[in-house]
């Protein structure tokens, strides 16, 4: 699968890219038909201590799924996000599957 991480009005550093990119790649567990994956990362410029937004999209064939977190620390978010999808992923590959029996 491949992983588009975009960092928006900063520059990720190369060991936060790789925590996102293990982190999404961690999904192929739920379904094996994901065809990619993009990570933003941006940072809002308020006051408020949780200025950080992780917004992953995973594409996988006839639908996409959307997860945004506003969280303190892109790591926090990216670990909220990933564990959502987890659970969209199990959903979707149920869904299918269930499609396929009837």
């Amino acid at each position: 699968m491949k992983v588009f991480t975009q960092s928006v009005n900063f520059n990720a550093d190369s060991t936060l890219i790789k925590f996102v990119e293990k982190k999404v790649e961690s999904l192929e567990k739920f379904h094996d038909k994901i065809v990619d994956a993009e990570v933003f990362l941006k940072v809002q410029n308020t006051s408020d201590k949780e200025n950080k937004i992780t917004e992953i999209k995973i594409n996988i064939p006839g639908s996409e799924l959307i997860v945004k977190r506003e969280t303190k620390t892109f790591e926090e978010g990216v670990n909220a996000a990933v564990d959502n999808l987890k659970r969209q992923l199990k959903r979707a590959k149920e869904k299918h599957r269930d499609s396929l029996i009837s």
